[in-house]
């Protein structure tokens, strides 16, 4: 016998990385992450069988996250991950700014780091 877990969907031989329950005084379908153990009223699935997972109309389905598997990116991180890089690209124009003139420059900053700027005493 292997091992590993397989899929419980007919002729699916990937390995099982979900268990399915089913909830039926609730009409809820339960998917989480891999049970520790086999049991009779279950169902393990793989990774693509779980993500089309659908229930019967009417039924609820409850995905519970694994929190040892990692997290998909969400907008937010994606505008982020965009705000930074834009970030990055920043210093290199400040530069030439300040070597060509100054324009705009403020003769109190003595130096800067992304939008924080450290300026001298108003008493020097």
């Amino acid at each position: 016998m292997s091992p590993v877990r397989r899929c419980s969907r007919t002729a699916c031989g990937r390995p099982a990385v979900a268990t399915l329950t089913y909830v039926y005084a609730d009409s809820t379908a339960v998917l989480g992450p891999l049970a520790t153990y086999a049991e009779p009223h279950c169902y393990d699935l793989c990774a693509e069988h779980s993500e089309r997972l659908t229930a019967p109309r009417g039924w609820e389905v409850v995905r519970l996250l694994d929190a040892s598997a990692p997290a998909r990116p969400s907008g937010d991180d994606l505008e982020a991950l965009a705000n930074a890089v834009r970030e990055a690209a920043r210093p290199q124009e400040r530069a030439a700014e300040a070597g060509g003139g100054g324009r705009g420059a403020d003769p109190r900053e003595v130096a800067r780091r992304g939008h924080l700027r450290v300026l001298r005493s108003p008493d020097n």
